[in-house]
């Protein structure tokens, strides 16, 4: 099966829309977690999982290089995902 340049191009786009909807309903949720006062709900926003490469560092000689990559989920990025998701295929 040949996948097009515009379909190509589509996943591209979905993929990066995707990824800045979950990050901007993670950054909400902790700004929403910080302004809510003690609680189950704040506990609630807060809490998150976490999923990634540990950092691993590379000495050469002339510096030091680190590389790492980390997502962190909580449900609202799982909001951000939803709103991305529904912003795609409302502009679509």
């Amino acid at each position: 099966m040949v996948v097009s340049d515009y379909q190509k191009r589509s996943i591209f786009v979905l993929f990066i829309v995707l990824i800045f909807g979950a990050a901007i309903g993670t950054v909400l949720g902790d700004v929403l977690g910080m302004l809510l006062p003690e609680g189950v709900v704040k506990q609630f926003f807060l809490q998150s999982v976490s999923w990634g490469i540990s950092p691993v560092t590379l000495d050469l000689i002339v510096g030091t290089v680190t590389f790492g990559l980390r997502f962190k989920f909580n449900i609202s990025s799982v909001v951000g995902l939803a709103g991305a998701y529904y912003f795609l295929r409302y502009f679509r």
